[in-house]
């Protein structure tokens, strides 16, 4: 209770924190009946089958964030997950179960900077090359893949902040790279792929002055009004893009991406400050409020955070806090009682990014406690704190990987 009190702060979030204790019938009823878990410990053997390298061998080959500290255990099973996740070509399944055998560019961006700072370059590239391959003529992406690569599963809208995953995630791959020149040689080889990306997000938003239509976003469904989730990513995208055309050598572009950044930040900050930075710049909308995507605007996906930003973040995590103590993705998110570990991990990562390092522990603390029995991340955790849903999930895993390397 106290350590709840002490992250969150305030008399609202100590009320949250003794409300976790125990369920009440009516959230018992409410809670959905999810399977506890879709997968076994025997999913990894299967998904690597005959692959010549061994666990031990291929985690050596790198480095393990946090080798040395409390979470390292964690650590290793989330990026063995990742390992199992990867196919040969690229393609990073979000989960082991056959409705989240696919692979999401926001999923698979993740997956590869999480790979990058651990050491494992060579399997980052492969997931980068994936996502050159799969990137629609104008830079866009769909909002999953097959695995082979060969196209969509289903008539589902693509979704636009992939462009935006996309450019962060290169970026991200080639700062953990510690040659500079070997960084730059990597980043010529996958410059399709920035260039396709960059030339959509300034398509989408005029060169950043106006904001991008609305589009599905992480929350997987469709939306008439554009979201945070949608164009913090794109802005997050933006930056990424002027430093890695600056890296390149080629300034004028760079200034001239950076200033389109700028003026879309701006545009967001006009649009969603005045009101907390919530989920849609319109309060009224019923299922509003501040979400994860709060996290986007903040480091590592920024260089800083403003104060409206900080607000909103603490919010977030006393408005989406569920019963057995983590978060769902947003306070508008319907109650079911339900923990989600992706959003939950986030904070963590961000929290750390951002030099609070008590604050991020604690989230991955509770991430721990909140493990399958063989070790790895579900995607869901159920008010009575059980696993549920696939296990591992990729973003997660990732996630994790991040937060720890970054504390």
């Amino acid at each position: 209770m106290r350590r709840r009190a002490l992250l969150l702060g305030g008399a609202s979030a100590l009320a949250l924190a003794g409300g976790g204790a125990a369920l009440t019938a009516a959230e018992r009823t409410e809670a959905s009946p999810l399977p506890r878990l879709l997968t076994d410990a025997s999913w990894r053997g299967l998904a690597l089958g005959p692959d010549p390298l061994g666990d031990d061998d291929w985690l050596a080959a790198g480095r393990l964030p946090g080798a040395d500290g409390p979470h390292a255990g964690m650590v290793r099973e989330a990026l063995l997950d990742l390992r199992a996740l990867t196919r040969a070509n690229g393609a990073v399944a979000a989960g082991p179960a056959p409705l989240w055998s696919y692979a999401w560019p926001r999923d698979s961006a993740f997956a590869a900077v999480a790979l990058a700072v651990a050491g494992h370059h060579d399997d980052a590239d492969r997931v980068l090359r994936f996502l050159a391959d799969v990137q629609l003529d104008d830079g866009g992406f769909e909002a999953r893949y097959l695995l082979d690569g060969t196209g969509t599963p289903d008539g589902r809208r693509r979704q636009d902040d992939g462009a935006g995953w996309a450019l962060w995630s290169l970026r991200a791959v080639l700062d953990a790279d510690p040659s500079s020149a070997r960084a730059r040689e990597r980043l010529r080889e996958l410059s399709p792929l920035l260039e396709a990306a960059t030339a959509f997000v300034l398509e989408r938003t005029d060169d950043g002055t106006r904001l991008p239509e609305a589009s599905s976003d992480y929350w997987e469904r469709r939306e008439r009004e554009l979201t945070l989730g949608t164009v913090a990513p794109l802005l997050a995208g933006l930056h990424a893009a002027a430093a890695s055309f600056s890296r390149l050598g080629r300034r004028t572009r760079a200034r001239r991406i950076a200033d389109a950044a700028g003026s879309l930040a701006r545009l967001l900050d006009g649009h969603f400050a005045p009101t907390g930075y919530l989920r849609y710049a319109d309060p009224g909308l019923a299922s509003g409020g501040v979400d994860a995507a709060v996290t986007f605007l903040m480091p590592p996906f920024s260089a800083r955070a403003r104060p409206g930003v900080l607000a909103a973040f603490d919010a977030y995590q006393q408005q989406a806090l569920r019963p057995a103590g983590g978060l769902a993705p947003g306070a508008g998110w319907k109650q079911d009682g339900i923990s989600w570990t992706p959003e939950t991990a986030l904070v963590a990562w961000v929290a750390a990014a951002g030099g609070q390092a008590q604050r991020a522990r604690y989230w991955l603390d509770w991430l721990d406690a909140h493990r399958t029995s063989w070790g790895s991340l579900p995607e869901k955790v159920l008010p009575d704190g059980s696993p549920a849903g696939p296990a591992p999930l990729g973003w997660t895993a990732a996630s994790v990987v991040l937060a720890v390397d970054a504390l």
